[in-house]
């Protein structure tokens, strides 16, 4: 299961985000995985690869439904602060929404 703030779930409804960028200590999902986000429905999770935050683009960021990579960057710092220097890896995981 992938969960999301409140405020992100519309742009995934309407298909406008598509990945997200999660810290793990190791993988945690895997391309082909069927998996479901509360408040959306089910998925198919379409890529998982390790990315550096630092080296994001803002190309990277659209899909994860910001403008900009600083946006994005802003973003994962207030969700996982610590993590980030604590030896968790970033992932970019790309989905799908299922047909219903």
């Amino acid at each position: 299961m992938l969960l999301f703030k409140r405020k992100f779930l519309p742009a995934i409804r309407c298909g406008e985000k598509t990945q997200t960028i999660r810290l793990w200590k190791h993988r945690m999902m895997r391309q082909g995985q069927r998996s479901y986000i509360p408040g959306v429905g089910a998925i198919r999770i379409t890529v998982v690869e390790p990315v550096e935050i630092d080296s994001l683009t803002d190309e990277d960021a659209v899909p994860d439904g910001f403008a900009t990579a600083d946006a994005l960057r802003v973003e994962l710092r207030a969700i996982y602060g610590e993590q980030i220097t604590a030896g968790y890896r970033a992932f970019r995981i790309g989905f799908v929404r299922e047909s219903e």
